[in-house]
């Protein structure tokens, strides 16, 4: 799985098996998956053609699975915890000033690791219920008639449930519980959001959620002076190229993708060309740093 941004778009890069509960939804096999911010002036009878639009606009082939919301997408929350890594925007549409606000919660929570068809559903499941639980929490109303989840997974199934206490679904419900509220926050704020929030759950001093943020990092420079930091959490995670990274054990058991030795996406003019293509595969950028150093 790969994701990145532009500037109406969050496009999720892979090759999925995948369930939505948005427009021309259901459940197949996709290579791409997006959340697409409407233009306020929006006509919202055809969503099915804003979806085969952003898709062809995008050149992704029609193997997508898509979202729409009126809220900016730089209003994003994404959210990393272990193996699942979870998408929210989030607005509720109220009357504001005589006019209505954004409405729509949009929710895609992709696993590294394959589920059964009927656990992709119950994903869908939890997701919302852990929507429906902090709103209700924070006296707000459950959901908005347009929200929509999609629940995505790669690689071979090992995971036949995905409810709340399964290991897939206590780490959706986590991070749900802490990314809707932050959406909402990020987006009734009414500030401008250059970026997205990315927050990643960390078990140092007892498990708790961290935000990053590239600015005023107490790590900088972690590899060299001059890095560049605008993938510090890579969008290629985990690449399993053993020329970059390695697997370490876990204190907890199993395996985790160590890449703290990598240093391709620091370099600036790998940086520089990720950010004006996107869509470059790893092998390309690492072409790419290897023809800069010969």
């Amino acid at each position: 799985m790969r994701y990145y941004l532009d500037t109406t778009t969050l496009f999720i890069r892979g090759a999925f098996r995948a369930a939505s509960s948005g427009i021309s939804g259901g459940i197949r096999n996709v290579t791409t998956l997006f959340n697409h911010t409407v233009p306020a002036d929006w006509d919202d009878t055809g969503p099915e053609k804003e979806i085969e639009f952003v898709a062809a606009a995008a050149g992704t082939g029609q193997d997508v699975l898509g979202l729409l919301t009126a809220v900016p997408i730089q209003t994003l929350c994404v959210l990393q915890y272990d193996f699942i890594t979870v998408f929210v925007t989030a607005g509720i549409r109220q009357e504001m000033a005589g006019e209505k606000a954004a409405g729509t919660i949009n929710i895609i929570a992709c696993s590294r690791e394959g589920m059964e068809d009927s656990a992709l559903l119950e994903t869908i499941m939890v997701a919302t219920e852990a929507k429906a639980e902090t709103l209700l929490a924070a006296g707000r109303v459950s959901g908005t008639p347009t929200d929509a989840v999609i629940a995505a997974c790669e690689g071979g199934v090992r995971h036949r449930y995905a409810g709340r206490i399964t290991e897939p679904g206590r780490r959706v419900r986590d991070a749900v519980l802490r990314g809707v509220p932050e959406a909402l926050r990020r987006y009734e704020s009414g500030l401008p959001h250059k970026e997205p929030a990315f927050f990643i759950y960390s078990r140092f001093q007892g498990g708790h959620w961290v935000e990053w943020s590239p600015h005023d990092c107490p790590y900088y420079p972690c590899h060299f002076p001059g890095q560049r930091c605008d993938f510090c959490y890579c969008p290629f995670y985990p690449c399993k190229n053993e020329d970059l990274g390695d697997w370490s054990e876990r204190s907890s058991n199993g395996r985790v993708w160590n890449c703290s030795r990598c240093t391709l996406l620091h370099e600036p003019d790998v940086a520089d060309y990720l950010k004006q293509y996107p869509d470059a595969p790893l092998t390309e950028l690492v072409h790419l740093k290897t023809k800069q150093k010969k």
